[in-house]
């Protein structure tokens, strides 16, 4: 373990969606003395509202893209440390148009990592487990730090780009750059296209859920703020130049998780349709998160999916306002698609 890191100051970009508003959220309840600086561009999944409530004093907000590099400079000199959540990471979108994923992904983590070493910024970067591909429903293995990369979409593929990018910034410039390659989240405050939030706002709608193919693809989950604290625990103990992989031994196949959301909101087993499924759709993700949990310490909070998936579907019951004005757009574009 590396002598811990302490950050007064840090830069958050994508800190206005779903994860990195979860992180800024954790970060202002938890370390009482660091000012968190939100960027975000505020595109369809960043949303405002997603940090409500973080008290001025705590956290700046600055509505901006990470390609702009003269922003970047405006913000960086007062910064000890920049963690680099802002992505297109949707995967559906990046097979329509593959664009702004290799513009946010790539040219903005680039633009970043220029920034950073510039003015001798601390940066941790948030991937994903998608870089390494899919693994096969009967195979034991899960990903490790040492499994090669074989993206097969156009949204993770620009990770793998992006994750790429910091270890040649690392390597050949001395940024003190850390990665994170995490699974699946869930949680407060996911935009209502992702798998779980759709599911939930579905059947408070009034509309049936959808599965994609035959339902068996397996995801591996872990509930947002256990990913906020493996996040802190890497900027603040990892190695520079390292990769952790951040996983809370999750795995769950789609239906299994459709069908308990069904029981948990009391709704039939099979009370769902079958949609067609996506091009290129991986099968299985599965982490292996013992380097993060002996390296480092770090261990999940929140183990029990069931009691995590409940709070979940609670939290979008009781924050409809927060969902109803994306959700007509979201079901129509899906509708466009076939699913």
């Amino acid at each position: 373990m590396a002598e811990e890191f302490k950050p007064k100051s840090i830069i958050v970009t994508g800190g206005a969606g779903f994860i990195g508003s979860n992180f800024v959220h954790w970060v202002v309840d938890r370390q009482p003395g660091v000012h968190v600086t939100v960027l975000d561009k505020l595109t369809y999944a960043g949303n405002l509202d997603n940090l409500a409530g973080i008290p001025d004093d705590r956290m700046d907000f600055v509505r901006g893209d990470i390609c702009d590099a003269g922003l970047l400079e405006k913000l960086f000199p007062t910064a000890d440390a920049v963690v680099h959540f802002a992505a297109e990471s949707h995967n559906d979108n990046s097979i329509a148009d593959p664009e702004p994923f290799v513009r946010t992904n790539v040219e903005g983590t680039y633009q970043l990592l220029e920034a950073a070493r510039r003015h001798g910024t601390r940066f941790h970067h948030i991937s994903t487990d998608e870089v390494y591909g899919d693994l096969a429903l009967d195979d034991p293995a899960r990903f490790t730090e040492e499994t090669p990369y074989r993206p097969s979409s156009p949204y993770s593929s620009t990770k793998a780009s992006s994750d790429l990018l910091v270890r040649a910034w690392h390597r050949t410039y001395g940024v003190a750059a850390t990665i994170s390659n995490c699974s699946n989240n869930y949680g407060p405050r996911q935009h209502v296209e992702k798998f779980i939030p759709r599911q939930i706002t579905n059947i408070l709608s009034g509309i049936r859920p959808k599965l994609y193919g035959d339902g068996k693809n397996v995801r591996d989950w872990i509930h947002t703020e256990d990913h906020s604290s493996a996040v802190w625990a890497v900027l603040t103990r990892g190695v520079p130049g390292e990769t952790y992989l951040v996983g809370a031994d999750g795995e769950r196949s789609n239906i299994d998780v459709l069908r308990a959301i069904l029981a948990a909101m009391g709704r039939g087993p099979d009370d769902f349709d079958w949609v067609r499924d996506r091009p290129g759709h991986d099968r299985r993700y599965a982490i292996d998160a013992s380097k993060l949990r002996r390296e480092l310490g770090w261990e999940p909070a929140h183990t029990d999916f069931a009691e995590g998936l409940s709070d979940t579907i609670a939290w979008y019951r009781d924050n409809v306002e927060w969902w109803q004005g994306a959700k007509e757009a979201t079901e129509a574009k899906y509708a466009a698609q076939g699913q």
